[in-house]
C-alpha cells in the first residue's frame, strides 16, 4: 500500500516573506472595506439622563477562559516572524500586561517552519499575567500539521487557549493559498480532545455564521471569534501583494465579502447561550466595544488600530487602550450600567428601524 504524500509547504523564507508583505501592506495601502458595514452602525444605546451611579466605581473588569482581565478587551491576532513583527508585538505584550487586556499572536506556521523564529512570538516575558492565545490555520492540519506542531506554538508562546483560524478567502485569493478545506472538522475535534488547553475557532473578518458556529462547537471547540466583515479585507491584502492578474482580480472582487459582524454575535449567541464568544472585525472604538458586548459578546478584538499605534511607539498604545477604556466606561455611565455584567444582562441597545 503505497503511503499518502502530504502536499508540499512553500519554504520558510516564504512564509516570512509574506508576513513582512502583510504589515506593509495594512500599514501603507488602503484595505480597509468600504461597501460592507461591522453593521453595528444599526444599533443604538438607550441613553439614560439620570445614572445613579458614580462613574469612579463602575467596574470594567472581567473573566474569559477563567483569567481575569482588566476590561474585555482582545488585541487580536496580527503578526510574528521577522524583526519588525517582533517589535510589535513586544510592545503589544507589554501594553497587554499595564492594562490587563487579552493578547492573541499572528499565525506561528513560519516559526514552525524556521523554530528560529519562534523567539518572535515569545510574548510570555513581556507579560506574564495575560491571557494570551497561540494561533494556526486550521487548514494546515491538511498540509502536514497535527498535535505535535500545535503543542509546539503553545508551548513556544506559554498560550492559555489556541486559535484555530479559518481562511478560506484569504487563501483561495494568496498567490498558492492553501485550499484544501476537506476533513478539517473531523481533525479539528481530534485537536480538541487531544490539547491540554481551549481551542478557539476564528475567522478572519469574513464572520461565522450560526450554523457553522455549532458544527464547531459539537467538533469540542471552547469558544468561538466571529471575526465579521466591516473591517480589514483579507483579499483586498492579498490582493495587494499578488503578482499575478487572476490573484489581483480576485482580491477586487471579494473585497467587501462576508458576514458583518453584529449579525454574527447575534446569530451565535442565539444557537449558543453559554459559549465564550469573541467578537472582532472592523471594531474601533470604544462604543463598538459596548455595542459588541450588549449584542451578546464576553470579549471583543480590535487589530488595524492596534497594529497602527504599535508600529508608532508604545507611548502611541497605551493612549490608544486609554481612550477606549474612556470610551467604554462613558457608555456604562450613560446608560446606567454599574458593570460588564450588568450591560450584557440588560442590553440597555435597539436596532435602528
Amino acid at each position: 500500500m503505497t503511503a499518502q504524500r502530504l502536499p508540499v509547504s512553500p519554504p520558510a523564507h516564504e512564509t516570512q516573506t509574506r508576513k513582512a508583505d502583510h504589515l506593509r501592506v495594512c500599514l501603507e495601502e488602503d484595505v480597509q472595506c468600504r461597501h460592507i458595514t461591522t453593521g453595528l452602525e444599526r444599533y443604538r444605546f438607550t441613553h439614560c439622563c439620570l445614572p445613579e451611579l458614580d462613574r469612579a466605581e463602575i467596574r470594567l473588569d472581567t473573566t474569559f477562559l477563567g483569567k481575569p482581565l482588566g476590561f474585555p478587551l482582545l488585541i487580536s491576532s496580527m503578526t510574528g516572524g521577522t524583526e519588525q513583527a517582533h517589535t510589535i508585538n513586544r510592545r503589544l505584550a507589554q501594553v497587554a500586561q499595564t492594562h490587563r487586556l487579552a493578547m492573541g499572536v499572528g499565525s506561528q506556521r513560519v516559526a514552525v517552519e524556521n523554530p528560529d523564529l519562534m523567539d518572535t512570538f515569545a510574548m510570555r516575558r513581556e507579560a506574564p499575567d495575560c491571557l494570551l492565545f497561540a494561533n494556526l490555520g486550521a487548514v494546515q492540519l491538511n498540509y502536514g500539521y497535527g498535535l505535535d506542531q500545535c503543542q509546539r506554538v503553545i508551548d513556544g508562546l506559554g498560550a492559555d487557549a489556541l486559535i484555530l483560524h479559518l481562511n478560506p478567502l484569504q487563501e483561495s485569493v494568496q498567490t498558492h493559498g492553501d485550499t484544501n478545506f476537506k476533513g478539517l472538522l473531523t481533525k479539528i475535534e481530534h485537536l480538541c480532545d487531544r490539547l491540554p488547553i481551549p481551542v478557539i475557532a476564528k475567522e478572519v473578518g469574513n464572520g461565522i455564521s450560526a450554523p457553522m458556529a455549532q458544527r464547531l462547537i459539537d467538533a469540542g471547540v471552547q469558544a468561538i471569534d466571529v471575526a465579521g466583515a466591516g473591517g480589514t479585507s483579507w483579499a483586498k491584502v492579498e490582493g495587494e501583494r499578488a503578482q499575478d492578474v487572476r490573484q489581483r482580480r480576485l482580491g477586487q472582487t471579494f473585497a467587501d465579502w462576508g458576514l458583518p459582524t453584529a449579525d454574527c454575535i447575534t446569530a451565535v449567541r442565539g444557537i449558543a447561550p453559554a459559549i465564550p464568544l469573541i467578537a472582532s472585525g472592523g471594531i474601533r472604538t470604544g462604543l463598538d466595544v459596548a455595542k459588541a458586548l450588549a449584542l451578546g459578546a464576553d470579549l471583543v478584538g480590535l487589530a488595524f488600530p492596534f497594529l497602527r499605534a504599535a508600529d508608532e511607539s508604545t507611548d502611541a498604545l497605551d493612549l490608544l487602550v486609554s481612550l477606549l477604556r474612556e470610551e467604554l466606561l462613558t457608555v456604562l455611565f450613560c446608560t446606567g450600567q454599574p458593570s460588564i455584567a450588568a450591560l450584557q444582562s440588560t442590553q440597555p441597545i435597539q436596532r435602528l428601524p
